[in-house]
């Protein structure tokens, strides 16, 4: 049954069979459409929502997990013939490439960051490609471009499209805030999507598409800082630090030699996108579901139960793409820890670069010369 009222206030009521039909009004005479049943549905309510149940696990499924712990033990072995320290970096790097999230590094140049991308690639068997972002860079130069091409015999001409260096696994955007708002959105835009659109044609990326941008936290002058609601795209945001004293020393050694780091393929293609789906069926119980959300909605000034200190140093708080990313987040940790269900440890370990370019600092904290991490060092002591 399909309920209308006309303009003039008369309630009408139609069978289904009747929709799409003119009808008229037998008081103004007025002539009107009666609509589809389905779009004439009453609204759902929250009640008609049934959250997903947890699939089942089984022996073939444990057995992958505990392959991908052996596989996380063999990558980072493979990654040590190449990149000295940046043991949390890597993690963290692992964390979002089976969690299937993008990340942005931040660091001062000459960190590893390039060799770091590089050599992950080469031990993943995936395809790899850096792009250099210059102020003059143009979105067709990441997402690839028409050309005519004309046949000499029959002197006919098409268009074929040329690549660009997104069609690839692994993408390295080296400094990212150094070209403008025009190409960076061209580029977030695929990694939402997952494809790009050239010239009315939409085209899909290989999978996995895993992207790493690079900021200079120093150098600002001539740069593009990407507005909070495009750094809200990366799942991380991964602080680079200087090496150690001891480290340096090794770096010296293996640079300044004929040394050849020898980096061999660890798992493939196929393989990953598979480990990435069975990380979704990782299980949450309800103690650290409730963590997180006690956390992210505590960094909201709005909310009646945030801290004190959360008003007085925060002009905004993360939003609900945080709370989705501490969970994969914490998936994916349980995961390459050959664990099928997610402990309250295993969020607090990536509550840093989740919500450390998520919330926005107003001037009093600038002003204090507090920072993201202190803050949320804060929060993790009341929530936590």
């Amino acid at each position: 049954m399909i309920s209308l009222k006309c303009r003039c206030g008369i309630a009408y009521s139609f069978e289904d069979h009747q929709a799409g039909k003119k009808m008229k009004c037998k008081k103004c005479s007025g002539i009107f459409t009666v609509p589809d049943a389905i779009k004439n549905a009453p609204p759902a309510s929250d009640a008609d929502f049934s959250p997903p149940t947890d699939e089942a696990w089984t022996d073939a499924d444990m057995a992958k997990i505990a392959n991908l712990t052996a596989a996380h033990d063999k990558i980072v072995e493979q990654i040590r013939k190449a990149v000295v320290g940046q043991n949390l970096v890597v993690r963290q790097i692992m964390i979002g490439l089976f969690a299937q999230g993008h990340c942005l590094l931040m660091g001062v140049p000459g960190l590893a960051k390039t060799l770091l991308v590089r050599t992950l690639a080469a031990s993943l068997s995936l395809k790899f490609k850096r792009v250099q972002f210059t102020p003059d860079l143009m979105p067709s130069d990441i997402t690839g471009t028409e050309v005519i091409e004309e046949n000499k015999a029959t002197g006919e001409r098409h268009f074929r499209f040329i690549e660009g260096p997104i069609f690839t696994n692994i993408l390295l955007a080296d400094e990212i805030n150094r070209t403008p708002p025009k190409t960076q959105a061209a580029l977030l835009e695929a990694m939402e999507e997952k494809r790009v659109t050239v010239g009315g044609v939409g085209r899909n990326l290989d999978r996995p598409f895993f992207v790493l941008a690079t900021q200079n936290p120093i150098e600002q002058e001539g740069t593009y800082p990407l507005p909070e609601a495009q750094l809200d795209r990366f799942m991380f945001q991964i602080n680079v630090g200087y090496p150690s004293h001891e480290e340096e020393k090794k770096i010296l050694a293996m640079t300044t030699s004929g040394y050849k780091p020898d980096v061999k393929p660890v798992l493939s293609q196929p393989e990953i996108l598979e480990l990435q789906q069975l990380v979704r069926k990782i299980r949450i119980p309800d103690e650290p579901l409730e963590t997180v959300l006690r956390l992210v909605r505590a960094t909201r000034s709005t909310e009646k139960d945030a801290p004190e200190f959360i008003a007085k140093w925060l002009a905004w708080g993360a939003g609900p793409r945080a709370s989705q990313n501490l969970v994969l987040g914490a998936k994916s940790i349980a995961a390459l820890d050959g664990r099928n269900q997610v402990k309250v440890d295993d969020v607090l370990a990536v509550a840093h670069a989740v919500l450390g370019h998520r919330i926005l600092l107003n001037f009093a904290a600038q002003a204090e010369g507090l920072t993201a991490t202190k803050i949320i060092d804060e929060l993790l002591k009341k929530v936590a």
